[in-house]
């Protein structure tokens, strides 16, 4: 039996993504003010990070350096090119743009800083992919406003979108408004996602919050959507070229079982996960079952005749998400206190797992990928996929990430079998193409990167740059357009 080639279309996007605050560092430098990042300490896979309202002396904050892009940016970005990128997301970091998030006025250090890192991009034929906001609200909002529960935020962010739109017409043409935007419907989005002061300092990802909270978080998620479509209007108007997409954090869910309690739980988890957040930034609208959830949970938000009207005309122009997993939705509530984890539920048998639990399921990508397209019927982009791992340096000096290699393989491969069902997608940026702060543990060792860089927990290392054995691997799959994946 001939072995399969796969393909994708001509143009395809191929490159990686990062994200401002774990990556960028400068965190003072340059005009910038703090942002929320800047104040959530390091932690572990088993002690979880916390946030602070004042910087604490002697204790460390992974995003103040995090692998410093600040002063590294013309190294990496030439060995994103080195590796054939054509596309490199990254997040414009709010605070270096307006340090305390009203200003009247821009801090032009930092408008500088990002014309500098694209026209370095553009150098090498690379587009840049935007995000303007990736969990990077600036600090002095959160202290003023208590960030996305004032609908004042809404024309901050505005302001902000269209400095950027208009700054940098011609040089960035692919934008993402919020990342994630959907991870503020968890308890953890509160602070992470949208600024707002947490009732506990303790990022333990399944944390229960007061009802009074749970309401103040999702009228901070509309006051969000309606920003995103403000910002969709005006980034169309003052650059009909750009495209500008939404960004979901990718859940699939499986019922565990064939009980069809078991089904009904995973329908509403994928419902939930996926469809709530994208059928108001691709429909414009709030989808049917959300009147259900905001009565069962007694949420009751304040949405204005002009709201709906924002939300109905700033749809965006393609669907992007993260994909790293799937899981599994049961009603056993004693299977679940045994076995499950807030991420991933119950085990699924049929999977295996990486270091941190997170199931492998490149299956599940092509699934995710027709059941989106089959419900929207726009371009999709996945901006965020990886493998989380310790990478130990082998007895050669190098670092040999097979492992990471195989699991890119394998969703590369499920994503031409999505393009061959037909799906329409655009492109693909791995995430931490170049080794960054985790954003869930603020640790160093859980590396995704192409690109090993010198930085340990605790913040040690001289910050050099390697390349592993998945950079050259990666830079034949670019090459072939996804053709050679030995």
């Amino acid at each position: 039996m001939t072995e399969k080639v796969y393909e994708f279309p001509a143009g395809f996007l191929w490159g990686g993504a990062t994200a401002a605050n774990q990556y960028e560092g400068g965190w003072l430098e340059g005009g910038k003010g703090p942002n929320v990042p800047d104040h959530i300490t390091g932690g572990t896979v088993s002690t979880p990070r916390r946030w602070t309202r004042a910087i604490e002396e002697g204790t460390y904050y992974p995003s103040h350096e995090a692998t410093d892009f600040y002063h590294h940016y013309k190294e990496d970005i030439a060995l994103m090119a080195e590796m054939g990128f054509n596309v490199f997301r990254l997040s414009i970091n709010w605070a270096r743009i307006y340090p305390n998030g009203d200003d009247k006025l821009p801090n032009q250090e930092g408008i500088d800083f990002y014309h500098s890192v694209f026209r370095e991009c553009r150098k090498y034929g690379i587009e840049p992919l935007v995000t303007l906001s990736h969990y990077e609200t600036p600090w002095g909002l959160t202290e003023k406003y208590n960030g996305w529960e004032s609908r004042e935020v809404i024309d901050f962010f505005v302001r902000y979108a269209s400095t950027c739109f208009q700054e940098y017409k011609g040089e960035v043409k692919y934008w993402l408004t919020f990342n994630e935007i959907n991870c503020a419907m968890q308890s953890f989005g509160t602070i992470m996602g949208l600024g707002m002061v947490p009732e506990d300092p303790t990022m333990d990802f399944g944390t229960v919050e007061s009802p009074a909270q749970v309401q103040k978080r999702f009228q901070a998620l509309h006051h969000q959507f309606v920003a995103s479509a403000k910002a969709v209007q005006i980034g169309h108007a003052i650059d009909p070229d750009n495209m500008i997409g939404c960004m979901i954090a990718g859940g699939l869910a499986y019922p565990y079982t064939c009980n069809p309690k078991d089904a009904l739980a995973a329908q509403n988890k994928n419902n939930m996960s996926n469809y709530f957040c994208g059928d108001v930034q691709v429909r414009g609208e709030y989808p049917y079952f959300a009147k259900r959830f905001f009565k069962e949970h007694d949420i009751h938000l304040n949405i204005t005749e002009e709201d709906e009207i924002e939300l109905f005309n700033g749809t965006v122009d393609f669907y992007s998400f993260s994909y790293y997993m799937s899981s599994t939705e049961t009603v056993d509530e004693e299977l679940k206190a045994a076995k499950g984890n807030i991420f991933a539920g119950v085990p699924n048998p049929y999977l295996e797992a990486s270091e941190w639990g997170w199931q492998i399921d490149p299956e599940g990508l092509r699934w995710y990928l027709n059941d989106v397209y089959g419900r929207y019927g726009i371009p999709l982009m996945i901006v965020e996929n990886g493998l989380g791992a310790v990478d130990v340096r082998g007895e050669d000096g190098r670092f040999h990430d097979t492992y990471r290699i195989d699991y890119l393989r394998k969703h590369i491969q499920q994503m031409a079998e999505a393009v061959e069902d037909g799906v329409d997608l655009m492109g693909y940026t791995m995430w931490g193409c170049v080794d960054l702060v985790s954003a869930s543990t603020g640790e160093m060792k859980k590396r995704y990167g192409f690109i090993y860089v010198d930085k340990d927990n605790d913040g040690n290392g001289d910050l050099h740059r390697e390349k592993k054995d998945s950079f050259d691997w990666y830079k034949k799959v670019i090459a072939s357009n996804g053709k050679d994946l030995d």
